[in-house]
């Protein structure tokens, strides 16, 4: 901290109590000056020689016969005027960054220029700011908060600019050319510390300005980022992260203090200020997780509809960058729910829009960079699909959370963001625990949000387990994983024929989910047709060439029996599966044989079909020659 010093002579200044100051001297004071509430007990001719609104306040007053002189709008209060007398005796007066302004205002509503007297104290301020104040770091940040409670004095002496335009030239250096001290407490460092260039051991970080400016009033702080913006040499990432260390300064953790309401208005200003100074580029500069913060802040303190919509739309470029719990923003009004479900998918539906513009560009090229671009544009639609199906099971333990708004968000992400159906699955299960009195239509509507096809095991063994899902629901499981088992032990021939050898059982599985029909309302139609058996009741899927039946093309030459049920029981061909009582039991009545009558048809409540005896052996089918396996195409009629 720099330190300047005048005059020589000692400080005669003596306190008379609490409000009264007087000169220590062998001639009695003449002039009474009061200074708001303090008086000030001095003489004359000091004064009259130094300032010009002195000596017409005294002339006044001696014209009305009275020797007190008021004084109500002198800006620096008693202390300032206390410099400028003492420097009118020429007594010793010490300036620094904490009192220059004051005297500096002083001086200047006093008339204490060179034309009352060569090298006056205006004069003498003035060198010392531009040659001390202005040069140092820490120096200019004081002086410029010391500059707010002078105002408007201190903006029209052009002491506010000149420290702005200091403090902003310096952050723009480069770091290694930084040899002024500054205080840094980010990497464990306290906040006493200083780093002086004489000891200097390594190269000043890049946000080494940051934590300093965080002690600026939010007024001085936007004009400062502003000025450091304008000179554009600085990243957007550090503008963001400057923000973000000044929000946590500044805006309070707890939800009390936030919306208390001696601070309502000056959280709200707070905000508005850091969203006003984000960086241009939308895609950079602040993290999801801090906008996101933000615009949370901004719903609490009820900030203008311009400024959510300015965080929604710089949230939407990085959408796919939150967590779940970035995602729980509170909800304007009780009467929504606890989380404000519509705002998300306004945000998704901005990502989604957005993703489909930059996908639907012009990349006929296949070169390295832009196909670069399209596997970002994939990975981030799949972490959008990730992070929709986490927010839905979280908000669907809200009891106040509509159907319809559960649905709009489930199917506004895209397919291709959904790969696996194990994270919306569990957020449906959620929904329907969470809400026991929805009604069939609406459940088998948000159950059909789920592809069967694309469940894991796991899914698949908690699904045949759960009372809560429709029973058509758990039937196509079970048909599917069916499939999918007995798919995985069915040997593949050759283009040749010559030779039978087993596909990798991946390849098999995609073999059979192509096989899947793509209506699940026509399961009960082909589980009765694959369940008849016998005597003119057997139903045939066609193929193209017209040489088999369903039973060839999907069993080969065993029957369906042979090949699904077989030689294992059904629990093996699901590797173990523990199906509970009422899945177990709607399975077998669907698949097991009674007699050789008519096939029934399946019922979605029951789940039963007619069949043959169980004990009755199924009708052996001659096979007939295939085609080769990559010319075959099956249609189910």
């Amino acid at each position: 901290m720099k330190f300047m010093k005048l005059g020589s002579k000692p400080d005669a200044f003596q306190s008379g109590g609490a409000d009264v100051r007087l000169v220590v001297s062998d001639l009695a004071t003449d002039v009474i000056v009061h200074i708001g509430e303090v008086r000030f007990y001095l003489h004359k001719f000091p004064l009259l020689s130094k300032s010009s609104k002195l000596q017409k306040l005294v002339l006044k007053a001696t014209e009305k016969g009275t020797d007190d002189i008021h004084i109500d709008d002198l800006p620096g209060g008693a202390k300032g005027f206390e410099i400028c007398a003492k420097f009118c005796y020429g007594m010793v007066v010490t300036l620094s960054p904490h009192n220059v302004v004051a005297a500096r205002c002083a001086a200047e509503f006093l008339g204490m220029t060179e034309d009352m007297d060569k090298g006056n104290l205006i004069f003498k301020i003035e060198v010392f700011i531009n040659s001390s104040i202005l040069r140092s770091w820490k120096d200019s940040i004081i002086v410029l908060q010391s500059t707010k409670a002078l105002l408007p004095w201190s903006e029209e002496l052009k002491v506010v600019g000149r420290c702005i335009d200091a403090i902003a030239s310096k952050t723009s250096v480069d770091p290694a050319n930084v040899s002024w001290s500054y205080s840094y407490n980010k990497k464990g460092v306290a906040c006493t510390e200083i780093i002086e260039p004489a000891g200097k051991t390594s190269v000043a970080p890049k946000d080494w300005w940051v934590e300093d400016l965080c002690e600026l009033d939010v007024d001085l702080y936007k004009r400062v980022m502003v000025a450091i913006k304008s000179k554009g040499r600085m990243s957007p990432d550090l503008i963001g992260e400057a923000l973000k260390a000044y929000a946590v300064r500044w805006l309070p953790d707890s939800y009390d203090a936030l919306v208390a309401d001696d601070y309502m208005r000056r959280n709200q200003c707070l905000v508005e200020t850091i969203i006003w100074l984000l960086p241009s580029d939308k895609s950079s500069g602040c993290s999801c997780r801090f906008l996101l913060k933000l615009l949370k802040v901004a719903i609490l303190v009820g900030s203008g509809d311009h400024v959510k919509e300015e965080l929604m739309r710089r949230i939407s470029f990085q959408l796919h960058k939150a967590s779940v719990k970035d995602l729980l923003l509170p909800a304007a009004s009780p009467s929504e729910g606890m989380h404000d479900v519509r705002l998300v998918h306004n945000l998704v539906q901005r990502f989604v829009a957005r993703t489909a513009l930059s996908h639907n560009g012009d990349f006929v090229e296949k070169s390295d960079e832009k196909m670069i671009e399209l596997n970002f544009e994939q990975e981030s639609t799949l972490a959008l699909g990730e992070l929709v199906d986490g927010y839905l099971s979280e908000v669907a333990a809200d009891p106040d959370l509509e159907f319809s708004t559960f649905v709009e968000l489930a199917t506004a992400v895209p397919e291709a963001a959904r790969p696996v159906h194990d994270g919306l699955y569990y957020a449906v299960d959620a929904y329907i625990k969470e809400h026991p009195d929805i009604n069939k239509a609406d459940k088998k509507k948000i159950c059909s949000l789920i592809d069967v096809k694309k469940l894991s095991t796991d899914a698949c063994v908690h699904a045949t387990q759960n009372d809560r899902l429709p029973l058509r629901v758990v039937v196509q499981v079970l048909f599917f994983q069916q499939l999918r088992a007995g798919s995985s032990s069915v040997p593949a021939p050759t283009d040749g024929g010559e030779h039978a050898c087993a596909k990798p059982v991946q390849e098999q599985s995609e073999h059979c989910e192509r096989r899947i029909p793509r209506h699940p309302n026509k399961l009960d139609k082909q589980v009765t047709s694959l369940s008849a058996r016998g005597e003119g009741e057997d139903r045939h899927v066609e193929l193209r060439g017209g040489r088999s039946s369903f039973k060839d093309q999907v069993v080969g030459r065993n029957s369906f029996k042979d090949q699904v049920v077989g030689r294992n029981s059904f629990k093996d061909q699901l590797g173990g599966l523990l199906l509970q009582s009422r899945s177990r039991r709607i399975f077998d009545k669907l698949w097991s044989s009674k007699g050789h009558g008519e096939s029934g048809k399946g019922s979605e409540t029951s789940g039963s079909s007619q069949s043959p005896p169980s004990t009755a052996k199924p009708t052996e089918v001659k096979p007939s020659p295939l085609p080769p396996l990559r010319n075959r195409r099956y249609s189910v009629s």
